[in-house]
């Protein structure tokens, strides 16, 4: 199972849409704190809350909280900052899949000090950013298809 986790998600419908992903491509969900909204949030709900009692979700205080409670798992970090291409890498089975804020991304301390394991989408250079749904939907089946774990 692969591990998607998302830093301090801000818009609720992205984060339904991705819990949505989650469920369909049987991935867990990770929040770490702080949320820009409520879980039960009205937009949170019209964007898949109606699928989140299927799904797994942890929420976490902190992503020091959560790399400490999986200390051998195998952290990569998606952000336009790197060159290196996310179907690059042979994903393993419990791998976490990091993705930051839709408005700034995820911080400069965590890229820093992960720089080996960030990740990329490969984009025209016109294109700012993905949505962080899109984003995730990419990355997440890549895994998905590598690993040839989706169950019917």
């Amino acid at each position: 199972m692969i591990n998607v986790v998302l830093v301090e998600p801000e818009i609720p419908p992205n984060t339904g849409n991705i819990a949505r992903l989650c469920l369909a491509a049987g991935a867990r969900l990770h929040l770490v704190e702080p949320l820009g909204f409520r879980i039960d949030d009205r937009a949170l709900k019209r964007a898949g809350m109606d699928y989140w009692h299927q799904c797994e979700v942890h929420r976490w205080k902190s992503f020091a909280e959560l790399k400490t409670a999986n200390p051998h798992g195998r952290f990569f970090f998606l952000t336009t900052k790197s060159q290196r291409i996310y179907w690059s890498i042979n994903y393993q089975d419990e791998d976490f899949l990091v993705f930051g804020r839709e408005t700034r991304g995820l911080p400069e301390s965590l890229l820093a000090e992960y720089a080996g394991t960030c990740l990329t989408i490969p984009m025209r250079p016109e294109a700012r950013s993905l949505n962080l749904a899109t984003a995730v939907g990419v990355v997440l089946y890549e895994a998905v298809r590598q690993l040839a774990n989706i169950s019917k």
